[in-house]
């Protein structure tokens, strides 16, 4: 019930006051997004973690010019992998087996499945594939910093080609995809924050087949 209260408590933040969150409170928000699932488990992104306040002035003017991206604590940038690729597939896997001491057979034959058909795929499919794995990993972040009684403003609204242009990020094979802002609310400033939260009826929205 803890958990489902502080969701409740969640919401867009649409002003932050500038206010730095602790650093314990980041670095959980962190672990959760290290903890996220995805694909055959080759966590194809790259969370930029932004604190300069000089490159959040940069990028303000490409998200729309929302206040949110210079008063937040912390811009986390999620960027995909640009697409997959041999090197970053076996990566992954010569990872799991170093960790857990040992190959598997049928592991590597998985390996060379994904070997076989991944790499071979249109860059954008991949891209597209990689973004979802790193939309599962931004909703941990979200849920994490709600438990952590951290604000958050989920953005799309940004020109993702500026971004990547700014940090960097397509000379790292990477592409960015969503952006996360994590700070504390200026109630005084915005507009949302005492508006009840709004969902669809769960008729509407669940369908039970037993």
């Amino acid at each position: 019930m803890e958990l489902l209260d502080n969701l409740n408590w969640r919401y867009a933040t649409k002003a932050m006051n500038g206010e730095k969150v602790p650093q314990a409170k980041i670095d959980n928000i962190l672990e959760a997004i290290s903890l996220a699932p995805t694909s055959s488990g080759l966590q194809p992104f790259e969370v930029f973690v932004i604190t300069n306040q000089a490159i959040k002035e940069k990028i303000k003017p490409i998200a729309y010019n929302q206040s949110v991206i210079t008063d937040c604590s912390h811009l986390l940038v999620f960027a995909a992998w640009d697409t997959y690729t041999a090197d970053r597939i076996n990566k992954m896997f010569d990872l799991v087996n170093t960790v857990r001491g040992f190959k598997n057979e049928g592991w590597e034959n998985y390996r060379q499945n994904l070997l076989s058909n991944y790499p071979q795929r249109d860059a954008e499919v991949n891209f597209n594939h990689a973004a979802k794995q790193a939309y599962i990993a931004f909703g941990y972040a979200t849920i994490a910093a709600a438990n952590e009684g951290v604000d958050t403003t989920p953005m799309e609204g940004f020109n993702p080609t500026a971004l990547d242009e700014i940090l960097g990020l397509r000379e790292k094979g990477l592409r960015s995809c969503v952006v996360l802002t994590l700070g504390y609310r200026a109630a005084d400033k915005d507009w949302l924050v005492n508006l009840k939260k709004v969902r669809k009826d769960k008729d509407d929205l669940i369908t039970e087949i037993a």
